[in-house]
């Protein structure tokens, strides 16, 4: 018997509202394909959506991309703030929902349930999130989000008439 590390899907949502979003997260997109013990999975379409907070901020565009890891959650969100790092942003405490140059969230992790500090899975408020559950519905329509049910049957809960599909 071998102990090496199992193969588990991950979803995670991309996000930018700064200096020319639909390329900062087509450049995350290409970045996550090189995250180390990580394989690439499907990519949606891209959003563009209005703020979820202050509305005082240009609009966001929205993605979801799909991956098979060997990396534990924890790491994989280490790995994933290391990228937002190298692509530019700069963490400002407090600033939530202010604009961002990119926003690189873990959604689900297989069907693990975490509530660790700073490491909730699934991530808090996807089953409300249009900018998330649309593109999630692109890349795993029929994926069970721990605890809230399927993508198909969260996404008839919510109103999705301010995303914009871009390609």
């Amino acid at each position: 018997m071998t102990d090496e590390p199992r193969w588990v899907p991950a979803y995670i949502g991309l996000g930018s509202n700064l200096d020319d979003p639909e390329q900062q997260v087509r450049r995350a997109l290409t970045a996550l394909r090189d995250l180390p013990q990580t394989l690439p999975g499907r990519e949606s379409r891209l959003y563009r959506n209005p703020p979820l907070g202050p509305q005082d901020q240009p609009d966001y565009v929205n993605a979801v991309a799909g991956v098979l890891t060997q990396l534990a959650p924890r790491a994989l969100l280490t790995q994933l703030q290391a990228l937002e790092t190298a692509l530019g942003r700069t963490r400002v405490a407090g600033d939530r929902w202010g604009p961002r140059i990119i926003d690189l969230d873990l959604l689900v992790y297989g069907s693990q349930s975490v509530a660790e500090p700073g490491l909730d899975l699934p991530h808090p408020g996807i089953s409300e999130r249009n900018f998330v559950l649309f593109p999630l519905n692109d890349v795993a329509p029929g994926l069970t989000v721990p605890g809230q049910g399927t993508v198909t049957r969260m996404l008839t809960r919510v109103d999705g008439s301010a995303l914009v599909p871009m390609d």
